[in-house]
């Protein structure tokens, strides 16, 4: 079943590819192909998603009566394969989803600069920085994407710890867990690292506990020093997580999404670290989690002089592909899908934090409203300044790491390398 799901994908990739390329027929004066565009996304076959879909075309067909807009929903796990191909023939969708960092940034040469097109909106939207290269934007930003710490409040009662002061440092928080576990059984750590993923979350998210301010600034920048005694003592925090068995059982064969999540909801762990998107989130929690027992906490400060905070950049985000025949047309289609009223859908079906900051999210209870809050004084995610490559080496070096197959000395030097190869 999952290879014919694949062969389908590549299917529906290569139809697509006929008929919304440059050699996919006649195109009208606006549009794509015959007056359409083709949009390529994971996204538009969510139920979650449908409202916003819906506002968004609404707005954008009261400005462009005579084009029509075509949702292509490609499988997640083969998204940024079909669009390979699709850039390497040079003809595919006119607007493409792109996960902020480095899979935009890998590909911008095949998207145009929307910096002219969606200038009007700088002020509304935020999170632009983890869809622009070289001081160009290349899509409008949607929701933004950040790693809370999620914890179990009712598992701190039962461990006879107060919910509403979590630990703020490293030892007393490896404290706390240790009662927690004494007292509910409940491991410290729901987590998933089948992908490779659960190391971009616990980088993004301990490191601010680790860095100095400065060496975090350093990161983000590309000044990055992976000999720093402090990024490799984030690395070393990963694998001593594991050794003291604070991560539930079988990480490296438990799939993130949604495997790790579903541990943290049946109370089999106190905390994970999850998203703020459409998935792994204080809404999806709250089928098993009322608000009012779901608590969020920064970081733990693991080393003196860093400063924890909540790590956000964009989270996906529309751009326009260079080959689209009339790129104001196809921004347009950008501005309609980052507009305020079709992402107050998303943030209200799906419970994505949107881009806009201008939504009032004051009724989506405790958690969401810390993590609103807690963006002002965010920094972007450490995982996002990274490109593709680093990353899914970064993600099988985790595995040998928790395995015990590598050092930590032998993935840094590893990962260093590739960073500096670009």
């Amino acid at each position: 079943m999952k290879q014919r799901a694949v062969w389908s994908a590549v299917l529906v990739a290569a139809l697509a590819l006929a008929g919304c390329g440059s050699a996919g027929g006649t195109r009208s004066p606006s549009g794509g192909a015959d007056g359409k565009l083709v949009v390529w996304d994971w996204k538009s076959g969510e139920a979650s998603a449908a409202a916003y879909l819906q506002k968004a075309k609404a707005d954008f067909a009261r400005k462009h009566p005579g084009v029509t807009v075509e949702f292509v929903a490609q499988p997640f796990e083969q998204y940024y394969t079909l669009l390979g191909t699709a850039i390497q023939a040079g003809k595919g969708p006119d607007v493409i989803l792109f996960n902020g960092g480095g899979q935009i940034r890998d590909r911008a040469d095949a998207l145009l600069p929307l910096d002219d097109y969606l200038a009007e909106d700088r002020q509304r939207l935020t999170g632009w920085e983890a869809f622009s290269k070289d001081g160009k934007t290349y899509a409008g930003p949607v929701t933004l994407q950040g790693h809370p710490i999620y914890y179990n409040r009712t598992l701190y009662e039962k461990a006879g710890l107060d919910p509403a002061k979590p630990a703020t440092t490293w030892s007393t928080f490896v404290a706390d867990c240790a009662t927690i576990t004494t007292r509910t059984g409940a491991k410290c750590f729901a987590l998933g690292n089948k992908e490779g993923f659960g190391i971009q979350f616990f980088l993004s998210v301990l490191g601010s506990g680790v860095l100095t301010p400065q060496e975090y600034d350093d990161w983000i920048a590309g000044r990055r020093n992976w000999n720093s005694p402090h990024v490799k003592r984030i690395f070393a925090l990963w694998k001593e997580t594991q050794d003291a068995k604070l991560n539930s059982d079988g990480a490296n064969s438990t799939a993130m999404f949604n495997d790790s999540f579903a541990i943290f909801q049946s109370a089999k762990a106190a905390h994970v670290i999850g998203l703020m998107s459409d998935v792994g989130h204080w809404k999806d929690f709250s089928e098993f989690l009322t608000a009012e027992k779901l608590g969020v906490m920064r970081a733990p400060v693991v080393e003196p002089g860093a400063t924890p905070s909540l790590p956000y950049d964009g989270g996906i985000g529309y751009g326009v592909a260079r080959w689209t025949k009339d790129p104001k047309v196809a921004a347009d289609l950008v501005r309609s899908l980052t507009s305020t009223d079709a992402l107050k859908s998303f943030y209200a079906d799906a419970g994505a934090i949107a881009a806009d900051t201008t939504i009032d999210v004051s009724q989506g209870g405790p958690a969401v409203t810390t993590i609103v809050a807690d963006l002002k004084a965010g920094k972007p995610a450490l995982h996002v300044a990274l490109s593709s490559k680093t990353l899914d080496l970064m993600g099988r070096l985790s595995q040998q790491l928790l395995s015990g197959s590598v050092t930590v000395d032998e993935a840094v030097k590893q990962l260093a390398a590739s960073d500096q190869a670009g």
